[in-house]
């Protein structure tokens, strides 16, 4: 089709970038397809060299400017180091704009791979205006992290990868943002193996691509609300909804709790720390949310996630996968009653991690007490249990 990437673009591409990316061979888990109910084998990005794939768009991309000193980007994340990396590797200079807000180890890295890191605005947004004017004033090259078919053709080398790592898999499955991965993976792909499906995941507070899919045209976002930031754009491009539109079978949503449990599971089965974009290919398939039973690829982009995040994003999982139970119980404000409630949770056998009672600020009787329990809990099951069994002990409670 006339002005879409074609594979002869990936394959070069894949030359251009083969002395710079780091090899991620296909990672195949019995323990996560056993919990999915298929065959799953895992693509891990999160292990190339920057902490994600951008690194393959951006170099293929950058090592090819003539007559360009300095390139320029706007990111919060993981397009920033790898445009760092991959114009310190070519012998450029680079100019990063990032919010304000951006967390200090991924301002820290991108530095670290050389680039000089502007902090401006309050989201990517205006980082994007800021780099482009900056552009504009100065010569330096301005770089898309996904509306560029240079971009697109070396993020399609991960589609060629699959094809040759994983011979078996019927359905790969991409996290999505602007569209530029999924573009180009699925160029690949499909010109390689026509009968695999390709399925492309979006955060539920950020269907970018579903809602210009849905629309047949790019549709701005009034704003996105999830812990994928990385997938947290608000709008794609005309160039990669054509690539989706022709070459992606479908583009599926997850919540914020499908994506924790998955992130959770990564961390608990696979030992690998990915930030919650990378999640959403597996939360996918987890979910049921993916066709077929056959063998399924999930495609794990990056693990660049801030430590303090990291916590958060555990505690989130717990909750969502059933492991954190919060209960507010009132009780009588005498002697034992207590006592009592924590000998009908021990005979659940939960575990508290924390006990809190309150008096004051809260609607009760005067001879009542608030008391907010925090139990760890084995599974959603076992939640439940916990929850009939204090009911059935005469107690009201309430999860917080």
């Amino acid at each position: 089709m006339d002005g879409l990437v074609t594979l002869g673009d990936v394959e070069d591409a894949r030359a251009c970038i083969a002395p710079v990316v780091r090899p991620t061979p296909v990672h195949r888990s019995d323990n996560l397809s056993r919990v999915a109910g298929r065959r799953l084998a895992l693509k891990p990005e999160h292990l190339q060299r920057t902490g994600s794939f951008k690194l393959r768009g951006a170099y293929n991309h950058i090592s090819r400017l003539r007559g360009v000193a300095e390139v320029v980007a706007a990111s919060a994340g993981n397009h920033a180091q790898g445009v760092a990396l991959a114009a310190t590797l070519s012998g450029l200079r680079s100019v990063i704009y990032m919010p304000t807000n951006a967390a200090l180890p991924k301002v820290d890295a991108t530095q670290g791979y050389g680039a000089e890191v502007r902090l401006r605005g309050d989201t990517v947004d205006d980082c994007v205006v800021e780099a482009v004017r900056h552009a504009a004033e100065t010569g330096a090259r301005y770089v898309p992290p996904f509306d560029d078919p240079l971009v697109i053709a070396g993020q399609g080398t991960i589609g060629l990868e699959l094809v040759e790592e994983a011979p078996e898999a019927a359905v790969v499955v991409v996290p999505v943002g602007g569209g530029g991965l999924i573009s180009g993976v699925a160029t690949a792909v499909k010109a390689l193996r026509p009968d695999v499906t390709v399925i492309g995941v979006e955060a539920a507070g950020a269907p970018t691509v579903r809602a210009a899919l849905d629309a047949a045209c790019v549709v701005t976002l009034p704003q996105v609300n999830t812990m994928a930031d990385g997938t947290a754009v608000r709008a794609c491009s005309e160039l990669t909804l054509a690539h989706i539109s022709a070459r992606v079978d479908d583009v599926v949503l997850v919540s914020e709790e499908a994506t924790s449990r998955a992130l959770l599971l990564l961390l608990e089965r696979a030992k690998w720390v990915v930030e919650p974009a990378g999640a959403l290919a597996l939360a996918a398939v987890l979910e049921g949310l993916v066709p077929g039973d056959g063998p399924v690829l999930a495609v794990c982009t990056g693990g660049n996630v801030d430590p303090l995040v990291l916590t958060k994003l555990v505690e989130h999982g717990l909750s969502a996968a059933g492991r954190y139970l919060r209960l507010r119980v009132v009780l009588g404000d005498r002697p034992g009653a207590l006592a009592r409630l924590l000998g009908v949770i021990a005979g659940t056998a939960a575990n508290v991690l924390d006990i809190s009672h309150h008096r004051a600020g809260v609607p009760l009787g005067v001879t009542e007490v608030e008391v907010l329990v925090v139990l760890e809990t084995r599974s959603p099951v076992h939640r439940a249990e916990v929850l009939a069994a204090v009911a059935g002990a005469g107690y009201q409670a309430t999860v917080n």
